[in-house]
């Protein structure tokens, strides 16, 4: 009889968790694909995009059409630095041909993606006009240091022969200077915008860096060059939009270059 209750409970037991499994793993799944969907990144850069994630137990498949290459690691990193995230399958379709590395539209691609992600240049007004690799820079920065900064970021892109830089001074209008001071960006798109402005940049490309952030925090992990290639990377970090400090723990192999 003792038995007989004891096979009766594991039975009502087994089939409770089997029934509310299911349930927790449709909760976390739902979670991450609202995460991802009201992510800083998919409302801002990706928002011309057709981009649907879909997650299984974790493991989430990014589908649909995107403008730009940049677009689908940009996609990809997001959703990967979302919690419960245990793996991104990217099926992600570019519209249209990827342009050849190093050609006039690569370029113009690649400085682009470096300054969207600037805090102080209005970087989804920028125009980025390249021929025969001479970078064209028009839009609106804060002031004068921000205009030479683009320039520098521009420079900075593999390719790039010269840089006009035609970017006028203006102020931030009081309604802009209000939604920037206000708007909050989540960890996810942070870690996603620095990881992509770090390989679009020449200086910091070469480097295999960790991103990690918290609250807005980014810590960097990894190995640099030199002291200068170090400063370079916490520079482009602390430029990236919603980054409020960086924490730079990449140790400087220099020395033992040397020896």
């Amino acid at each position: 009889m003792k038995v007989n209750y004891l096979k009766a409970l594991l039975a009502v037991t087994t089939a409770i968790l089997l029934t509310s499994a299911p349930a927790f793993a449709s909760g976390t799944d739902q979670s991450i694909e609202a995460s991802a969907k009201n992510s800083y990144v998919f409302k801002t850069y990706l928002k011309d995009d057709t981009i649907k994630a879909r997650s299984m137990d974790g493991v989430v498949t990014l589908t649909g059409a995107v403008s730009e290459e940049s677009h689908k690691s940009l996609a990809q990193e997001t959703v990967a630095n979302l919690p419960g995230v245990k793996r991104v399958d990217n099926q992600l379709e570019l519209k249209g041909d990827r342009p050849a590395e190093n050609s006039d539209g690569w370029i113009g691609m690649k400085a682009k993606s470096s300054l969207l992600f600037n805090r102080n240049v209005s970087g989804l007004d920028t125009q980025v006009l390249v021929t025969d690799g001479i970078v064209t820079l028009r839009g609106e920065a804060e002031n004068q240091a921000q205009k030479d900064l683009a320039g520098e970021y521009a420079k900075d892109i593999q390719g790039v022969k010269e840089v006009k830089n035609e970017i006028t001074i203006a102020s931030l209008s009081g309604e802009r200077q209000k939604q920037e001071m206000g708007e909050k960006i989540d960890d996810a798109s942070i870690t996603a915008q620095v990881k992509t402005q770090l390989l679009n940049r020449r200086s910091t490309s070469g480097y295999k860096i960790g991103v990690k952030t918290n609250d807005g925090v980014v810590t960097l992990s990894g190995k640099a060059d030199n002291a200068k290639g170090k400063a370079m990377t916490t520079k482009a970090a602390e430029d990236v939009n919603g980054v409020m400090k960086v924490i730079n723990n990449m140790t400087i192999t220099e020395s033992l270059s040397k020896n």
